[in-house]
């Protein structure tokens, strides 16, 4: 095999044409897993860091929290990033400061050193993802690109899935730490594939001798470190009613201003928000935010479904959830080989309209559903993403320019980790809103002048006095356990209405497509770069 890589060609445009570019492919793909497994994985063992750590609930969001903010300002930073170091040397750095971090999230003895660990986590994470995408796109022709994105969106896909199901395990079977030292031996062997892999770096000297835009930097950082905690935290803060949150509203509009103005006028920008002149970037990037509020927005919401009302464990969780990212997988593979025969567009309808149609069959829970319920919706649900992720991908990107598939790459990526903390912020409000909204209806028809709420409360006082309890007591049980019953249902009816919304969010991005090329059924090979 070794021989067989060292035979591998470069062609006239840079790609790659032999066995190389596999290994290169898999490479990539192994430090986006990394970083999209450790953006869900921790969320199943929250409860366990909070009693382990001595921290209130409020304290311990912000280990999820740090990661997500400053994993969202780096990535668009990455194209950047990896031309003023060198792609294969800022990938590698990245890889390495990533498992440092896990190792120091697993020996964290105390809350602000796991906090601090994970802000440097996310900040290398945030170089994988888009790095990883942009290496595939230059590395690969144009006609392989479905199976080379298919490689990459695996991981992206499953790995939201993945996340809770392993890290349900290792929470129960070996404790919270192990979450963060499973990533040591996949971080090694990840730095091990790039150093013999990936391609050496070009002549980046130009670059280097550029001035920094320190300014475009900073301004990035308020911007979107603003947007991202606002997002975070704006539920728990009841929104505009703190001054925590207008104060981060004033401030991300403030700086995106002032980023935005920053970048467009300056010769060599941090982030070249030029590249949104090609109308299928443009187009693309905010499809992919509905996209990726779909993606995490729904997947946020099964879970906590299922350990609220169903009372799942978290691994009876991770396992419910799993059949839906081997289907993932599954078709994943097989549409990479399709997906640069056929219209993308016709592809992610397909997927918006499936999907679509799976939210509103979730919609349809009860207190009584089980697994068995959910099973198929799910793993429709994951075979649908499947046709608007891969395709939307090569779409938005395949018919960019060789030299602006780096910086399309960062803002496209982008657009879906902001759409996901959108959807996660949005369904987060619309739960607890609609929770409040659906008990009260229920309450008011819960007189005593009811003859059904008579029945029912005399019917559980009978149950309970045949039990031993007292007249009294098992009157006060009776309330309680109708209370509870109310609860359960307006819970339930919120839940069915965040999933219409995730279904209608789906069918009104389809006038989207309009502006989209036809991805890998009209890619063809760039005239130079």
């Amino acid at each position: 095999m070794a021989t067989n890589i060292k035979r591998s060609t470069f062609d006239e445009f840079g790609y790659v044409h032999g066995p190389l570019k596999w290994a290169i492919a898999f490479t990539a793909a192994l430090g986006a897993i990394l970083e999209v497994i450790d953006t869900s994985i921790v969320n199943v063992a929250l409860t366990d860091i909070q009693a382990s750590l001595g921290a209130t609930i409020t304290e311990v969001g912000w280990v999820v929290t740090g990661y997500a903010i400053a994993n969202v300002v780096l990535i668009p930073l990455s194209a950047w990033l990896g031309d003023y170091f060198g792609r294969k040397t800022y990938f590698i750095f990245s890889l390495i400061g990533f498992t440092i971090a896990s190792v120091l999230c697993g020996l964290a003895f105390n809350l602000p050193m796991l906090v601090i660990s994970r802000i440097l986590q996310g900040l290398c994470g945030g170089g994988l993802l888009a790095k990883a995408q942009a290496i595939l796109f230059e590395t690969f022709p144009p006609a392989e690109q479905g199976l080379a994105q298919a490689v990459f969106g695996v991981g992206v896909i499953a790995g939201p899935a993945i996340g809770p199901t392993l890290g349900g395990f290792l929470v129960d079977g070996l404790g919270w730490r192990w979450i963060f030292f499973v990533n040591i031996p996949f971080g090694i062997v990840a730095v091990a594939m790039s150093l013999v892999f990936l391609p050496k770096d070009k002549d980046n000297s130009q670059t280097q001798n550029q001035a920094v835009d320190w300014f475009g930097i900073g301004f990035l950082v308020i911007a979107i470190g603003s947007i991202q905690t606002l997002l975070e935290e704006g539920e728990k803060e009841d929104w505009f009613s703190s001054g925590f949150i207008s104060t981060l509203a004033v401030a991300s509009a403030i700086g995106l201003g002032l980023f935005i103005w920053q970048e467009l006028r300056i010769a060599h920008p941090a982030v070249d928000l030029r590249v949104l002149r090609h109308r299928s970037l443009a187009a693309g990037s905010f499809l992919s935010a509905v996209v990726g509020m779909g993606l995490y927005g729904a997947l946020f919401a099964v879970p906590i479904f299922a350990q609220s009302v169903l009372h799942f464990t978290a691994t009876q969780t991770g396992l419910l959830l799993a059949p839906g990212a081997l289907a993932s997988a599954i078709v994943m593979v097989l549409l990479g080989k399709l997906s640069t025969k056929i219209d993308a567009r016709i592809l992610i309808a397909v997927g918006a309209v499936g999907t679509s149609g799976v939210m509103f069959q979730l919609a349809a829970i009860t207190p009584q559903s089980g697994t068995d319920d959910l099973f198929w919706p799910l793993v429709w649900r994951g075979a649908f993403t499947v046709l608007m992720f891969l395709p939307l991908s090569l779409a938005t990107l395949g018919g960019l320019p060789k030299q602006d598939i780096s910086a399309g790459s960062g803002f496209y990526n982008l657009t879906r980790q902001l759409g996901g903390s959108i959807g996660i912020a949005l369904l987060t409000t619309l739960l607890n809103r609609r929770e409040a909204f659906h008990r009260a209806i229920l309450l008011a028809k819960l007189t005593p002048y009811d003859p059904e709420t008579n029945q029912r409360l005399d019917a559980l006082n009978s149950a309970l006095q045949s039990q031993g309890m007292d007249a009294t007591t098992a009157q006060q049980q009776a309330l309680a356990l109708l209370s509870q019953t109310v609860d359960t249902q307006a819970a339930v009816l919120s839940y069915a209405d965040c999933f219409r919304v995730v279904g209608i969010a789906f069918l009104c991005s389809l006038p989207l497509l309009l502006f989209l090329g036809k991805g890998g059924a009209g890619a063809k090979a760039p005239m130079g770069h």
